[in-house]
């Protein structure tokens, strides 16, 4: 890159900011600004490998925090109960992990510390914020400070014991959350400055290496560098130094890159500049929806949701628009597109599958971040160039196959219908509708990465109904025939619907007709969707309440509700609007005794008894149901349930619980927001006109930033859980519904409430 697009970044990204010098233990932001509200501590004792974040930027490359466990992808990372730190790590990404580091003190000898360096800690002397945490390594007597910008990770210890000598351990090879670390190495290119590389291995999610490179500046001289025998490194520094800072900038492309992000990001030594821009650039995203209400706990709540929801997913490429391509034989390295600025046009990245987008990210982000939408749609679409296939969740620039069917065609889908920039929709088109062919990515089960068969969709094409069980055998996770008919009718409903846009009239006939095939796993019999294998015979015994009996992370129950494309037919299936409704209604009220989930963990959700739940919030398959009542001629229950799911689901404030310990990178921190808001989209807002469904606002003001600069106001008025009367700029609205394109002009949506249903 030329050194004037170099300068001009420096300039735009790293801009000088004044500030005092104070402790950031003494000197926060004032008490009115957003960041302050949130709760980073929400479900932190079900915290998983990607789940917890401190010292991060939207969607960074680096989420810096301390690990307290490290072992697996879940029961990793930073566990609230476990009062052990075992080091700081930069990435906590899906099946990626790298960069842990360590400040330790010793006496003589330092290479024990290669086999016992962990340190305990205290919450009291803890603070974890938006941008910035401080623990207490009580073991040494340091005070660890963490912050970073979207590519590098900056510390600040302060080694309180002056007798002894200073160190720090870097873990370059062996188990760090989701992955084993190999290859590791580390050389010193000054007294100040290091490089280092380490490798992730495969991991049975993710197939291929994926090596990080970073580059770390010190300002202090390095002394020495010893090594254990299984390559970690101690770095030594001289005896009685009281202060340390350290930037460790990332690339997964090079050393060079690394660099690069580095002097772009973050030239100076100024930690709290760093942490001030940090809560800034989050205060300017959190500050899109401003809510006016007096309890101080829903609303930190609430921006505690909105925090999850612009998070999880993680940055690949560089500031230069490099990024690691891991799609094809070989590894490469890729380039975004640059604009005339010569800045890359979107970033790249990592992430978790999109299954249950459709009823999350679709809307909160379609309505308040246009913007990340679009880069994210990029990036997929960037992966389909690269190696052939829109994925449903990349790793390390690959494809991971996790979940199941076609999640990224409704978010994509969505965007094109809301008028986001998805770039050329013939080739996005087409690129979505290669998912939906025989050999597409529905063909291929979880993590299913050498054969195409797991999927069922053949059986699918063919017989109108994916089989229970797969006669071809088991190949990759989640092959539960009942679940993946009813994901791709959805899907195929969605395409149909961009085919319909493009005026492509035979692929819109050839999808809207398959888009009905739900309706061959719904057995009348029993009034229940059920598997059935590949002679059409129902699955006998069947129980509709068995976890996994046929159904993906669900049971037949739940997942019967899974048609969010045409309730109006599955209610006809069922005998009818009224009797629907009652079936619904009956599965809320023995939700409603476990606060409609399955436990308060990923873990307890799986038990055998506990996931006999009729609805489920703490997963995604059933996250739609409370909506649907309004398709039932109920709107009245719509309000009712969603207003307890606000408060016994997504109220509060602890370690404890939260999320059921399933925020799946942003999507149950989005469908938290918009409930609260009072807003909702069946089919993910893929229709031409992308419709919201209204139901009971939680907050009496709420204003909305939108992404063309309109506002869009809530206002409630009234006591109770019903609506009375709802209106749009001083018009009534009579079904409870209202379009995208109407709330992008702007106005307000006043909500006049009662207390009872009649």
């Amino acid at each position: 890159m030329k050194s004037s697009v170099v300068l001009f970044l420096i300039l735009t990204v790293c801009f000088s900011c004044s500030i005092s010098k104070d402790s950031l233990e003494t000197k926060n932001l004032p008490a009115q600004e957003l960041v302050d509200k949130v709760y980073p501590l929400l479900d932190s004792e079900n915290s998983r490998w990607f789940y917890f974040a401190s010292a991060c930027r939207p969607f960074g490359m680096v989420n810096l925090s301390p690990d307290t466990q490290l072992g697996g992808a879940w029961g990793s990372g930073y566990r609230y109960l476990t009062d052990t730190i075992k080091g700081f790590s930069h990435i906590h990404a899906w099946q990626m992990s790298g960069v842990s580091v360590m400040p330790i003190q010793y006496d003589k000898n330092p290479v024990k510390h290669f086999e016992d360096y962990y340190s305990s800690f205290d919450h009291d002397h803890e603070i974890a914020e938006v941008g910035y945490h401080k623990v207490i390594l009580e073991r040494y007597d340091i005070k660890a400070e963490l912050s970073s910008t979207a590519r590098v990770g900056f510390h600040r210890y302060t080694f309180n014991n002056h007798e002894n000598n200073s160190g720090l351990i870097f873990k370059l090879n062996g188990l760090l959350g989701p992955c084993k670390l190999k290859h590791g190495s580390l050389e010193l290119i000054d007294n100040y400055t290091i490089k280092g590389v380490t490798v992730n291995a495969p991991t049975r999610r993710r197939p291929k290496d994926l090596s990080v490179y970073f580059i770390a500046k010190l300002d202090q001289p390095i002394q020495d560098i010893i090594t254990s025998a299984d390559g970690n490194k101690i770095l030594l520094f001289e005896k009685g130094i009281e202060a340390l800072k350290m930037k460790v900038a990332l690339s997964y492309t090079s050393h060079k890159n690394a660099m690069l992000n580095l002097e772009v990001e973050c030239p100076d030594w100024d930690f709290e500049t760093v942490v001030s821009q940090s809560k800034q650039e989050w205060n300017d995203l959190l500050g899109r929806i401003k809510i006016s209400d007096t309890d101080s706990i829903k609303t930190r709540r609430f921006y505690t949701d909105l925090w999850h929801g612009l998070q999880g997913r993680r940055t690949i490429s560089d500031i230069n628009g490099a990024y690691p391509d891991n799609t094809g034989d070989e590894f490469r390295i890729g380039q975004i597109p640059l604009d005339p600025n010569n800045t890359p046009q979107f970033r790249h990245f990592n992430s978790d599958s999109f299954w249950g987008a459709q009823w999350t990210l679709n809307t909160l982000w379609g309505l308040v971040y246009p913007e990340i939408y679009s880069e994210f749609v990029h990036s997929l679409i960037q992966y389909y160039r690269d190696g052939g296939n829109v994925p449903r969740g990349p790793s390390g620039g690959n494809f991971t196959y996790v979940m199941t069917g076609a999640s990224s065609t409704p978010f994509i889908v969505s965007a094109f219908q809301k008028g986001i920039d998805v770039g050329n929709s013939t080739e996005v088109y087409e690129a979505l509708k290669k998912n939906h062919i025989s050999g597409g990515i529905m063909s291929k089960a979880g993590y299913e990465h050498r054969s195409k068969l797991g999927g069922g969709l053949d059986h699918y094409i063919e017989k109108g109904y994916v089989p229970y069980p797969i006669p071809e055998g088991k190949f990759g996770f989640h092959q539960d025939g009942a679940s993946l008919t009813l994901e791709y009718a959805y899907q195929d409903w969605t395409l149909a619907q961009m085919a319909k846009a493009l005026d492509i009239q035979t692929d819109y006939d050839y999808f809207i007709e398959r888009s009905k095939n739900y309706t061959n796993v719904f057995d009348a019999a029993v009034g229940w969707m059920r598997p059935k294998d590949i002679e059409g015979n129902w699955k006998d015994p069947y129980d509709p309440y068995q976890y996994e009996n046929g159904f993906n992370e669900s049971n037949g129950a739940q997942s019967t509700w899974f048609v969010g494309h045409d309730i109006d037919g599955l209610a006809d299936l069922m005998g009818g609007k009224d009797n629907a409704a009652n079936i619904l209604n009956t599965q809320f009220k023995v939700a409603a005794k476990t606060n409609f989930t399955s436990g308060e963990s990923h873990e307890r959700g799986e038990n055998p008894e506990l996931a006999r739940v009729p609805i489920n919030y703490g997963n995604q398959p059933s996250i739609q149901t409370a909506f649907i009542f309004n398709y039932l001629d109920r709107p009245d229950l719509t309000q009712y349930w969603t207003s307890e799911i606000n408060e016994k689901t997504f109220g509060g404030l602890s370690p404890k619980t939260g999320y059921n310990g399933d925020e799946d990178q942003g999507l149950m921190g989005s469908l938290a927001v918009i409930m609260k808001l009072g807003i909702f989209q069946m089919n993910g807002g893929t229709d031409k006109d992308a419709t919201y469904d209204l139901s009971s606002p939680l907050f009496n003001k709420v204003t909305i930033t939108l992404g063309n600069g309109n506002k869009l106001k809530f206002e409630k008025s009234g006591s109770g859980t019903y609506i009375d009367k709802v209106l749009f700029n001083n018009e009534a609205i009579t079904d409870f519904k209202i379009s995208h394109r109407a709330l992008l002009s702007g106005g307000t949506l006043k909500f006049h409430m009662k207390n009872s249903k009649e």
